[in-house]
């Protein structure tokens, strides 16, 4: 397996993995969240499928993920309330499981784009990691944003409560 066909199959498991918990999404917000990323990931494998059939290095800035703008949305419309329903008991670790997923996929395209002598193919490597970057951050704050109450548990200073 070359190195575009195991970008391809990283791509690709990362879609199924988004399609998959998409389905059972208990919230609309959190589920619209994963099929933005199923679809970058599907813009993405196409953009490796095209590097390895034709050898061009194409990225189409037009096409560039908008999953920061789209969380930020879905955030203030929960903030809200809108959309309040109770979250499964894994949905924690099925969005940190994400995250390391975005994690591992920017490390691997950043030294894969590398060790190309291509400068365009090169270009084009560490956009999509730098995409993968953004889908880290989304999903880092996606995290932070359903922990909120457990983390002010934990963090909330209690010294103003007498026993």
């Amino acid at each position: 397996m070359n190195v575009f066909e195991h970008a391809m199959k990283m791509e690709e498991d990362g879609r199924a993995y988004y399609l998959k918990h998409a389905e059972n999404a208990s919230l609309p917000a959190l589920k619209k969240i994963m099929l933005e990323m199923a679809d970058d990931e599907l813009k993405h494998y196409n953009m490796f499928k095209s590097m390895r059939d034709s050898g061009k290095a194409e990225y189409e800035a037009a096409k560039a993920t908008t999953i920061i703008a789209t969380t930020k949305n879905i955030f203030e419309q929960l903030k809200s309330g809108q959309g309040d329903a109770p979250l499964p008991s894994d949905t924690v670790s099925v969005w940190e499981h994400a995250r390391q997923i975005e994690q591992d996929s920017e490390a691997f395209y950043r030294a894969r784009a590398d060790e190309l002598d291509d400068e365009a193919q090169k270009v084009v490597w560490h956009k999509i990691a730098d995409e993968e970057h953004r889908h880290y951050v989304a999903l880092d704050n996606v995290i932070q944003f359903i922990n909120k109450p457990a983390r002010w548990l934990e963090d909330a200073e209690w010294s103003n409560l007498t026993e």
